[in-house]
């Protein structure tokens, strides 16, 4: 049973920092590609952040780029998204995916975490 589960979103002010993670059981990272995506409130969920698997090479929304690090732990098989220079509209809810229906499996999501940037 292949699950997602997210951790560390909040409420920050403009301009700082918070770093989400996303554990997953039941399959291994390095195996597929997983992304971030956001949704905020009245708007269609947006993707954020890509890992591949075994190159691990990243790519990002252009809203997001140099602001945003995706980043894996092999050993803990967990993504992380590092934001910072956080700004009001990165406010919404984060879901971390894995889409394994390449793989004869489903697309997998998390529970989704809350990142609300207000001062």
């Amino acid at each position: 049973q292949v699950q997602l589960v997210e951790s560390g979103g909040g409420l920050v002010q403009p301009g700082g920092s918070l770093r989400l993670s996303c554990a997953v059981s039941g399959f291994t990272l390095r195996s597929s590609t997983t992304k971030w995506y956001r949704q905020a409130p009245g708007k269609e969920r947006e993707l954020v952040a890509t890992i591949t698997g075994a190159g691990g090479s990243t790519t990002y929304a252009d809203s997001v780029k140099g602001r945003f690090t995706m980043s894996r732990d092999n050993g803990k098989n967990t993504v992380s998204l590092q934001m910072n220079s956080l700004k009001p509209e990165d406010t919404g809810i984060y879901y971390c995916n894995l889409d394994l229906r390449p793989l004869g499996l489903r697309n997998y999501w998390g529970q989704g975490t809350q990142v609300t940037v207000s001062s």
